[in-house]
């Protein structure tokens, strides 16, 4: 089906430059094509040199911002496995379909009648993906039926996630990624534990005993009765290891936590993905009834709000504009497979992966993007089985500048070298004290094997640039390389030639991926 757009217009030393420009690298396709020789292709060739791309792939187009034109292309056609980058795409559709004032809500409903208090049949709570859910949200949709006079509910709790598909998890995603924060299950009715918005996980908050040898202390945030705690963690002596580890069963919401906690050590928390979201969310929002003194007599069950039900309460996210600062800064995979299933609800009344990836594509061809030369399979970048090529990501990167959403958008992409997490995002500790900080703006995405960054770079002539790099089956970092790449476009001149390009290592080297909290 056609889609319509629905509103609105819609190595530290290894990369350095010094490398031999004759020094023969095998790789999977030849040298660069744009404008051979000149010093900008030289420069960036003798990056793409290293040996850290033997028998690996590199992808590297350049292009002028404003007329499109090609400065630099190395594979630019070429198929790569893009890891986030494909939150470029998702991100600019659901700028476009939903529009930057789309919010998400959570209503409460009832068919049966309140008399002297009572709701004389069940409860409904149903979610329209609302990613950015909170305890909070839950408590204040608890004070909205208490302030319109219930107090007891004489039936059951019905959870209603209906408004999206049942398949929880992105097409391929590995197994051994269930249980991490950032591979959560999707669903139309969930909650997030903490500021970041890691929809669908809770915290398990582990703290050390009164003494060597007590049990470990172990929470839950938020509150909730659907997780289950089998705890044989142990208190270790002072200045011992650690061995402390979380783990929830599979199939259901049994968390075990083994080992040891050293006895001066602080509050561990650890980020647990939920099996069912929409119960857990329910439990959470049955706790918040029970504390404005609203008794549920059932139990929490899960079915589809009857058609003819009425709205009791109602709870709305911050705007989808809004929703790019956390979404793009921290590269949150849920809430790009939410706006994937949202788009799918509306543009096809479908919340489903293969509705909104098809939303997705259609807005990607609109906007020049020849879509019948890649896959896209699911919206986070997360799946091994996405094909984009930097080609295409750069005709993403220059329509968004012609969008009306364009600013919003734009000040959601991470920046190099801004400190503060929700400006610098996953750009937070690269390129530091160059050209590039402060400057240059682009989307990270990183998988074992796949490095990407593609974004946006004012040369010093005050030219602005788009750009895609994107780097596969590579057996070691190519961050500083990417870094590298970043720091000469910053820098570059037309008017006087540039010194060799070196960066600053990041200042945590170990964070490899852009989903390790503590980076």
């Amino acid at each position: 089906m056609v889609w319509q757009r629905v509103s609105g217009r819609g190595i530290l030393l290894a990369i350095a430059a010094v490398i031999m420009v004759g020094l023969v690298i095998t790789q999977s396709a030849g040298p660069s094509t744009a404008e051979p020789g000149t010093p900008l292709s030289e420069r960036l060739d003798a990056l793409l040199a290293d040996p850290v791309y033997d028998g690996s792939q590199v992808a590297l187009l350049v292009r002028d911002a404003a007329t499109g034109e090609t400065l630099y292309d190395r594979n630019g056609g070429q198929r790569m496995l893009p890891a986030s980058n494909t939150k470029l795409f998702t991100s600019t559709a659901a700028m476009e379909v939903l529009g930057p004032d789309f919010r998400f809500h959570t209503d409460v409903l009832a068919t049966a009648p309140l008399r002297g208090g009572t709701l004389r049949g069940d409860l409904y709570l149903k979610g329209y993906g609302d990613p950015t859910a909170r305890e909070a949200d839950y408590q204040a949709l608890a004070e909205q039926l208490r302030a319109a006079g219930v107090r007891h509910v004489d039936g059951d709790l019905v959870a209603d996630d209906s408004y999206f598909d049942q398949v929880r998890l992105g097409d391929s995603w590995a197994w051994d990624d269930e249980q991490a924060y950032y591979a959560a299950q999707i669903s139309a009715l969930t909650l997030a534990p903490n500021d970041d918005y890691d929809t669908g996980t809770a915290i398990v908050e582990s703290r050390p005993g009164a003494s060597a040898g007590a049990p470990v202390r172990v929470g839950l945030v938020p509150a909730n009765r659907l997780i289950k705690i089998v705890n044989t963690a142990t208190t270790g002596a002072a200045g011992s290891e650690s061995t402390l580890n979380v783990e929830r069963e599979h199939g259901g919401n049994v968390v075990r936590v083994s080992g040891s906690l050293p006895l001066d050590a602080g509050t561990d928390q650890s980020l647990i993905t939920v099996w069912e979201p929409e119960f857990y969310a329910a439990d959470v929002f049955r706790l918040a009834l029970e504390a404005e003194g609203i008794e549920v007599d059932g139990k929490i069950t899960a079915a589809t709000t009857p058609a003819k039900a009425r709205r009791l309460a109602e709870d709305k996210s911050m705007t989808v504009g809004e929703l790019m600062t956390p979404f793009l800064k921290l590269s949150n995979n849920i809430h790009a497979e939410t706006l994937i299933k949202t788009m799918g609800a509306v543009a096809e009344a479908d919340g489903s992966w293969p509705a909104g990836l098809g939303v997705v594509s259609s807005y990607a061809q609109v906007v020049g993007v020849e879509v019948d030369r890649l896959r896209i399979s699911d919206g986070s970048g997360l799946t091994r089985k996405t094909n984009l090529t930097a080609d295409a990501i750069t005709d993403v990167l220059i329509a968004a500048q012609r969008e009306p959403w364009w600013p919003q958008w734009y000040d959601g992409l991470p920046i190099a070298g801004k400190p503060e997490r929700l400006i610098g995002g996953t750009l937070r500790t690269r390129m530091l004290d160059t050209p590039a900080a402060g400057n240059l703006r682009g989307k990270t995405g990183t998988l074992t094997g796949v490095s990407a960054l593609s974004g946006y770079v004012t040369t010093k002539d005050g030219r602005k640039l788009v750009f895609s790099m994107i780097s596969n089956n590579q057996l070691s970092s190519v961050r500083a390389i990417e870094d590298a790449v970043g720091v000469t476009l910053a820098s570059w001149t037309d008017q006087a030639p540039v010194a060799a390009t070196r960066v600053k290592a990041p200042v945590k080297q170990s964070c490899e991926s852009e989903w390790e909290k503590a980076c």
